[in-house]
């Protein structure tokens, strides 16, 4: 079992279905959950699962937070859209990645992307906070170059 980063396939499908919509104001919902070392999330995720998934602690609960959707850019010719830094607070955990899903897709809490964190991450009687890198055209977390 391990977390490989990747963009999932399914989702990659969804966009150009017209299925994924990422504007700020109007558009999907999108959530964060935490998952253990022992998960499996790679490119043929296709969906939210509670398999691995962090034990609930303070403001994390299962199927994990809201994200704030910060919308869409475009610059030379790539696409992004960037999300806010999320914080869990008051929690004891250690996590390995994340997996951002779509709550509002039509499949079903449909899978975005898998995230590495390169190895486990532990807050004690603290704060976990998933820092998304910066929404330029070569780091932020999604975008689409041709």
């Amino acid at each position: 079992m391990a977390i490989t980063q990747a963009i999932c396939n399914s989702f990659k499908k969804q966009l150009l279905e017209a299925d994924m919509n990422f504007k700020q104001t109007g558009g999907d919902k999108f959530k964060l959950a935490l998952y253990s070392s022992t998960a499996t999330l790679n490119s043929a995720t296709t969906a939210y699962t509670t398999s691995s998934e962090v034990s609930n602690s303070g403001q994390y609960t299962a199927g994990g937070g809201a994200l704030v959707n910060s919308g869409t850019s475009m610059t030379a010719g790539v696409a992004r859209c960037d999300f806010a830094d999320r914080s869990f607070t008051g929690v004891t955990l250690t996590a390995r990645g994340a997996l951002i899903y779509n709550t509002s897709a039509t499949a079903t809490n449909a899978a975005v992307c898998a995230l590495d964190f390169g190895s486990d991450k532990t807050a004690t009687a603290g704060v976990f906070t998933i820092q998304f890198p910066a929404a330029t055209s070569t780091a932020a977390i999604l975008r689409i170059s041709g």
